[in-house]
């Protein structure tokens, strides 16, 4: 298994973890409100999402026998941007209500949007080609 993809599958097994511990801690201290967007980002970005990336990167069609996934630069940039914009928004979503009067938590949000949408971009552009099928050639020779 490529390195990437078990980066992909060892992180996302780690954000379950966390996710679940995280509900489990939320129960427990019968805490919820401002956690609780962070346990669903870490649950569905972090586990679900993740999860997703690695096992597409792996099962889909070979891109070319060269490169197989494609592009792995892009690869490796996808998931960095992802997990950073995902570790970005568990920090700020519950700082931004408790720090009302910063305005840098409500950025670091829309920061956090911005790289995990430009992580799914990436993922996207590297992996359409795979999944578009053959390309026909026209007939009578056009």
């Amino acid at each position: 298994m490529p390195t990437i993809i078990r980066w992909y599958v060892k992180s996302a097994l780690l954000y379950l973890a966390c996710a679940f511990g995280m509900g489990v801690w939320q129960q427990a201290a019968a805490r919820s409100g401002t956690l609780t967007p962070v346990y669903w980002h870490l649950f569905l970005v972090g586990w679900l999402t993740q999860l997703i990336f690695g096992i597409a990167l792996w099962m889909l069609p070979s891109y070319t026998r060269e490169q197989p996934r494609r592009s792995d630069p892009l690869n490796w940039a996808v998931y960095v941007t992802l997990n950073a914009g995902l570790l970005l928004r568990a920090v700020a979503e519950p700082l931004r209500p408790v720090q009302a009067d910063n305005a840098f938590w409500g950025w670091a949000l829309v920061v956090s949007a911005v790289l995990q949408w430009l992580a799914a971009l990436g993922f996207v552009v590297n992996t359409w080609e795979r999944v578009r099928g053959p390309r026909r050639k026209p007939r009578g020779g056009r």
